[in-house]
């Protein structure tokens, strides 16, 4: 069993193959949309950064504003806690995108803005006013909606809604307490979704970014930032020249998939099948395995239909010799009774009464002959059909069970010391095994039979010697053939022998002729039983 794990281990097996296949087919539109999301996640990251670029520069030109507009140790603004600034040393202090498709919820649309509590800062509002012309005629080339906002959350700066108090929003909020904060939400468009837009988180957002502007621990204001980032349908079909790329890439892919499911499956069953229909037709060159059967299953396959092919073959040549054999041994006895019945027949008022006596007792003859052959042929047959079974049986039982009956026929038998021995064999059939073997040494003269006992591994040999006329080196290649025998005259049916290796292989046994000097020695080899 170790042998044939070996042999198959550069063999993939059947589940493998398709294993592999339904993986493949399953992460090539999963990859895609795994691309889909990487890259559609990386456009909306993209513009974030665009979006802190413009507003760390519209931060510092308010400051210098601010700072032109107060007094050097005036104390403006409003106080944060330090720990609120990112800081990576003592100069630079960057600012890193924050959104994640795959995280970051989408909000709802922005809140209007709404009446301040407190008035906004008249420093703030004349630096807003500064840079209102600015940011207006930046907003035309970047696209982005800005808001400049003072300490207060109200805002100072923009195309639109300066005044109202932008302190209630939730990114707003942080920025005052000195944190960046960038946040995703719904965009209301006045035009239609595109045909593909479910497949997109990006389709319907907009990307907003607070920047608070700090200086010295004191909060001087806000900046806004929003813009919607690039629609990643339009983006792919801008890229069109790569997608479809990716797509022939694709459908090259999942045709070698289909190739090497045909060679490695396919290909092995239609020759497969090309071989059964040539065996079927009497090709016996068609007998052997597939020489390339791929995966393991098949190979499997392959031996065991040519194992399969050849049994039947080597079944079907013994059934032809065996008919052959059986038709002669009967022709023979029924030619003699037809002949002898026919002179009873034709001149039964002419013979003599010790003539019509020797012909019946010919015919009495030949179908006791007859009766044993057909016996036999029964033995032979229930033997050829016995299979291998959980039953076992002691041998040293069965042993002296026979060695006290063959005590009566002044045949001696010998056995070996040995108090229990159990093999994987019927009771039944061991009796009919050794009886065979006795009777055999009996009628070939023997008056002694020698038996030992050997174990080798989970083997156990019993070897059984006789000192009767043995059997010639001529014949020694025949005795297990059926209807050899050279007692035809004591009407010996040549059957004994067979029946015994028929029964010795359905317990997966074995039976072979050893040399001996004097007499006859057999070795018969059985499978230990589990204890």
């Amino acid at each position: 069993m170790l042998t044939n794990n070996k042999r198959y281990q550069g063999k993939l097996r059947l589940r493998t193959v398709f294993l592999i296949v339904s993986l493949v087919v399953l992460v090539l539109p999963l990859g895609s949309i795994f691309f889909f999301r990487i890259y559609e996640n990386e456009l909306v990251r993209q513009t974030e950064l665009s979006l802190i670029s413009q507003a760390a520069v519209i931060a510092a030109s308010y400051k210098q504003q601010v700072a032109n507009l107060i007094t050097a140790k005036s104390n403006y603004g409003v106080k944060i806690n330090n720990e609120a600034k990112p800081k990576i040393d003592n100069y630079y202090t960057p600012i890193y995108p924050q959104i994640d498709l795959a995280k970051n919820k989408s909000l709802p649309s922005r809140p209007d803005g709404i009446t301040p509590q407190t008035p906004a800062d008249t420093v703030a509002v004349q630096a807003g006013k500064l840079l209102t012309v600015v940011l207006l005629d930046s907003q035309k080339t970047t696209l982005t909606g800005i808001r400049l906002l003072d300490y207060h959350g109200n805002v100072i700066a923009g195309r639109s809604e300066l005044g109202l108090s932008f302190a209630h929003i939730s990114e707003i909020k942080a920025a005052m307490e000195g944190h960046y904060t960038s946040v995703i939400r719904q965009r209301i468009s006045d035009e239609p979704p595109p045909a593909l837009a479910s497949i997109s988180r990006g389709t319907g957002i907009r990307v907003f970014v607070a920047l608070p502007v700090i200086h010295r621990d004191q909060l001087w204001g806000v900046v806004y930032l929003s813009r919607t980032p690039k629609n990643i349908l339009k983006h792919l079909y801008a890229e069109k020249d790569k997608v479809i790329l990716a797509g022939a890439t694709i459908i090259v892919l999942t045709f070698l998939l289909a190739l090497f499911t045909s060679y490695a499956i396919s290909q092995p069953i239609y020759r497969l099948i090309q071989k059964t229909a040539r065996v079927s037709e009497g090709d016996q060159q068609s007998m052997e395995p597939l020489e390339h059967p791929v995966t393991k299953e098949l190979e499997l396959l392959s031996k065991s239909f040519s194992k399969m092919a050849k049994s039947l073959h080597q079944r079907s040549e013994y059934i032809r010799e065996f008919a052959a054999h059986v038709s002669h041994e009967l022709k023979t006895p029924l030619t003699s009774i037809q002949g002898a019945a026919e002179l009873l027949i034709d001149h039964i008022d002419e013979m003599e009464t010790n003539t019509k006596q020797q012909f019946l007792s010919n015919i009495q003859q030949d179908t006791d002959r007859l009766k044993r052959l057909v016996t036999r042929l029964l033995e032979l047959a229930r033997a050829d059909s016995q299979t291998s079974d959980n039953e076992t049986a002691d041998l040293m039982v069965v042993l002296n069970k026979l060695s006290s009956r063959y005590q009566e026929t002044e045949l001696q038998i010998a056995l070996p010391k040995h108090h229990s021995c159990r093999i994987t064999i019927t009771a039944d059939n061991l009796e009919t095994i050794l009886i065979n073997l006795f009777d055999n040494a009996k009628q070939h003269g023997a008056t002694k039979i020698d038996t030992y006992l050997k174990t080798s591994g989970q083997l156990i040999e019993l070897t059984i010697t006789d000192n009767g006329s043995g059997i010639s080196q001529a014949n020694s290649d025949k005795i297990f053939t059926p209807f050899f025998t050279t007692r035809r005259e004591q009407s010996g049916t040549g059957l004994g022998l067979s029946i015994i290796k028929s029964l010795m292989e359905a317990c997966q046994g074995s039976i072979i002729l050893a040399d001996t000097e004097i007499g006859t020695s057999f070795v018969l080899q059985f499978r230990q039983a589990d204890q």
